[in-house]
């Protein structure tokens, strides 16, 4: 009966507002200025009827937030609009008392067009001679707002908020649909969720955030007053400044007066509002990873939209998917781990500026990068970036970055990245491959070895220089050959597998590379992670040689491309996890406004290696850290304090290219993968100084120490047969 009658008061309203319309008067009273053009006396008959009576109600647009993967944590929030709806019992009545006396006192009695506040406009706008009274009520702002997110060409935007005629009416039709659809609390709550407050809050929520750093349920009635003040000059008050704060106080005071007229408050609560000061905090809402709540998480963050941008389940178009982080309402619980984070730039720090083994303690060229990256093995989950840097813009006025490290870059007056950057410096991409990893690169040769059917007691008699089969010029030539000798110039006489990696014999692994073949090998490096690019930076074309020349690409195994330490603790990650790939991935879950789960947060992950040949790779690759082999037969290390350190069952390699361009050391458990870089990012190829082990070492060390603490010791597992420990291997 309620539904009935109040339908039969609505198509009443709407006749009325036909004959209203359909004269001047109406346009003199809202729209002086076209009143006499003759359009709202031909429109006010015949439009309002021929409007739809159902208008789309979209959602606004929506900030996303991104947590650690505690859930509490909060990594950083991503917004067009800083907004974020909440229901209408979040918002005290106060707070909606001094909206409503600010904007629509009559709004619980009209029918979303409000008959008698028109006549009054008209008759003040008369008097004066201009608009100094409007005649929306509360639900027509609402449906001006609606019109205008729902808009999908920047005309629909201009056409929703110009003051003509035609929009003034359209409002008022859907204002009387949207009465019939939605109660007036719905309405109220997604009028408060929509309105623009100024200082780049929308909706009463960011409104209570960047004002009074408070959720809405807490604010006075002072503060309430405040805010519903803004709604009508949203412009005329800066937060930060408190520029217009007199004429702030003054609308605050005059919405508390209708709150007395509307009965919402005393005479006695009134003035003790107004005597209230005005604290005004600013705390705009940080957005984007350049504002994470650490600013050293933000090459974390900035790998985490960089991968959101790459998911087709969010849009077809990197921009579309930008979009969707930004206005979806998403709820993201990122892979980060503060434990293993902190740990990483704790040690990170010890390392450049509290090292023991350093002269005075301190690493002297600021330029370095010290990079770690941690891994999941079995997941993908990306557990933390660190390095010393800040993710942020330098300051073009007032920069704090020092000179590039190329000189010609220099006298161009380009700097360097230390200490502001928002290169994706552990991450990587197409225009920054990363930088060579050294000997770190003769996993891929040992695994690739493997299988094939070489078995990790499989002795090559070293020699140096071993004259290979990649034709060279220049040095180290023997004949026109690439020949690589060994550290010092060694000849290490017969070794294997384990004792090979575990000394860092590079005239093991050249010949063992040529006898398994390139083509295998670099397969092996794509199946565990490793992508190849064309450098235009460099004479270095890596992409040409891993998918053209690979059988010719021996210095392959000794570190010759350029490669992140994400992906190389990712290819570590592999063998941990008995030849599980999983894709590098930033997020654990990912729930959208409503709630439901997207599945492109899932892990992906496939069995790219044969299990035995992963632990296989694993029982060598303890060797280079102190530890043992399950078999008992490491003899040699290059890292041997590693195992002391941390205390746990570890597998890893060390690496340094020529003339210790940059040094590495890539260190795993069962349960986490840690591959740390030591380089000038800026000009890697190029030796200016020599990196150092006595910095990178402990840097991955403790940060993996720390990391583990508290976590289970988990023993590597043996392969399930001795094939590809102590068999007959392939004949040369």
């Amino acid at each position: 009966m309620r539904v009935r009658i109040r339908r039969i008061l609505i198509d009443i309203s709407a006749m009325l507002l036909c004959g209203v319309l359909a004269g001047v008067i109406v346009a003199a009273a809202a729209f002086p200025g076209l009143a006499l053009t003759g359009f709202a006396a031909q429109i006010g008959g015949y439009e309002l009827g021929e409007l739809p009576d159902e208008l789309m109600i979209n959602t606004s647009p929506q900030l996303s937030y991104v947590y650690a993967n505690n859930g509490t944590t909060l990594l950083a929030t991503m917004y067009d609009e800083n907004r974020r709806d909440i229901p209408l019992e979040q918002v005290p009545p106060v707070v909606r008392q001094a909206v409503l006396a600010a904007e629509d006192q009559n709004f619980y009695k009209h029918i979303g067009v409000d008959v008698k506040g028109i006549a009054r406009a008209f008759i003040a706008n008369k008097r004066a001679g201009t608009v100094e009274q409007g005649a929306s009520t509360l639900t027509m702002q609402y449906v001006r707002l609606t019109i205008s997110y729902s808009a999908t060409t920047a005309q629909e935007v201009v056409d929703a908020t110009e003051d003509t005629a035609w929009r003034k009416i359209r409002e008022m039709r859907y204002a009387l649909a949207i009465e019939e659809k939605l109660s007036k609390d719905d309405i109220l709550e997604g009028y408060l969720n929509t309105a623009y407050f100024g200082n780049r809050a929308y909706g009463i929520f960011a409104a209570a955030k960047v004002y009074f750093d408070k959720e809405p349920k807490d604010l006075t009635t002072a503060e309430a007053a405040f805010i519903a003040a803004l709604v009508k000059f949203p412009g005329d008050f800066d937060a930060q400044s408190l520029r217009g704060k007199d004429l702030a106080v003054s609308r605050r005071d005059y919405v508390l007066d209708e709150m007395v007229q509307t009965k919402a408050l005393t005479l006695e609560q009134a003035a003790a509002a107004k005597a209230e000061e005005l604290k005004v905090v600013g705390a705009s809402t940080p957005n984007g990873c350049v504002q994470a709540s650490n600013i050293k998480w933000g090459f974390f963050c900035d790998f985490f939209q960089r991968w959101w941008n790459e998911q087709d389940a969010f849009g077809t178009t990197p921009y579309e998917r930008e979009r969707q982080l930004k206005s979806g309402g998403y709820r993201i619980v990122s892979s980060l781990d503060p434990t293993t984070q902190s740990a990483m730039d704790r040690s990170i720090d010890r390392s450049l500026n509290r090292n023991p083994d350093l002269d005075g303690g301190k690493w002297k060229w600021k330029s370095d990068a010290v990079m770690l990256a941690a891994v999941e093995p079995g997941s993908g989950k990306v557990r933390g970036l660190a390095t010393n840097r800040n993710f942020r813009l330098d300051s073009k006025t007032k920069p704090a970055n020092g000179k590039h490290s190329n000189p010609a870059l220099a006298r161009r007056g380009i700097r360097g990245t230390y200490p502001n950057t928002t290169n994706p410096l552990l991450s990587g991409g197409p225009d920054l491959g990363g930088y060579q990893a050294g000997s770190v690169m003769k996993i891929f040769t040992l695994v690739s070895a493997l299988e094939k059917g070489y078995p990790l007691n499989y002795n090559i008699n070293t020699r140096a220089p071993y004259v290979s089969r990649t034709r060279i010029t220049g040095s180290p030539s023997c004949g026109g050959h690439w020949c690589p000798t060994n550290s010092g110039g060694r000849s290490w006489g017969s070794q294997n597998m384990w004792t090979g990696f575990g000394n860092s014999v590079n005239t093991y692994f050249v010949p063992l590379f040529e006898r398994v073949g390139g083509a295998r090998v670099i397969d092996t490096a794509k199946r565990m992670g490793l992508t190849f690019y064309d450098n235009p930076r460099t004479t270095l074309d890596d992409a040409y040689w891993a998918n053209e020349r690979p059988e010719l690409w021996g210095p392959f195994t000794l570190g010759a491309s350029d490669h992140t330490p994400l992906q190389i603790a990712n290819a570590f990650a592999t063998l941990a996890a008995d030849g599980v790939y999983c894709e590098p991935i930033p997020v654990e879950k990912i729930t959208d406004r409503h709630g439901v789960q997207v599945a492109a947060g899932n892990p992906r992950c496939k069995q790219n290696l044969p299990v035995d040949v992963a632990r296989a790779a694993i029982d060598a690759a303890r060797c280079p850290l102190g530890d043992q082999s399950l078999y008992g037969r490491c003899n040699g290390t290059t890292a041997r304090d590693s195992k002391e350190i941390i205390g746990k069952w570890i597998a890893g390699k060390t690496g340094t290219t020529d003339d210790s361009k940059s040094v590495t050391l890539t260190i795993t458990t069962k349960l986490l993968a840690i591959s740390g870089f030591q380089t000038d990012p800026d000009w890697a190829q190029v030796s200016t100084h020599k990196m150092s082990h006595r910095v990178i070492n402990p840097a991955v060390q403790y940060a993996m120490r720390d990391a583990m603490k508290g976590k289970p010791n988990t023993q590597f597992s043996k392969p399930s047969s001795n094939r590809l420990v102590f068999g007959r291997g392939p004949t040369p």
